[in-house]
């Protein structure tokens, strides 16, 4: 995908989130070991966000692999310690298709 399709991908993702009473706190959070793509608040907990585009669900949910999700947990440690917090947090993800916008929450592996 180029970074044009996931800059229009993730301003859907925000504005998704946003409709949903979330927070966005910051955008393309980097570290050694990764990105995160979105870390929005909600009801007092961090979430830390991976969006996902695709022509459909399960194509783009598919590339949330084990070792995508153990590089979001390491970026979050270093965001987490950088701006040190220390309070709730979850990992989740935005699916993006051309038709909907769809959020799985608390991703594990």
């Amino acid at each position: 995908m180029s970074r044009a399709k996931g800059n229009v991908a993730e301003q859907r993702a925000c504005d998704y989130l946003m409709e949903r009473g979330y927070a966005i706190v910051e955008r393309n959070f980097y570290s050694r070991f990764g990105e995160l793509d979105i870390i929005a608040s909600k009801g007092g907990v961090l979430h830390f966000v991976e969006v996902k585009s695709g022509e459909d669900f399960e194509l783009a949910i598919q590339n949330i692999t084990p070792r995508k999700l153990s590089r979001m947990i390491k970026t979050a440690n270093v965001y987490m310690k950088k701006k040190s917090y220390d309070s709730d947090f979850v990992f989740d993800a935005v699916v993006v298709t051309p038709l909907d916008v769809e959020i799985v929450e608390n991703i594990t592996l």
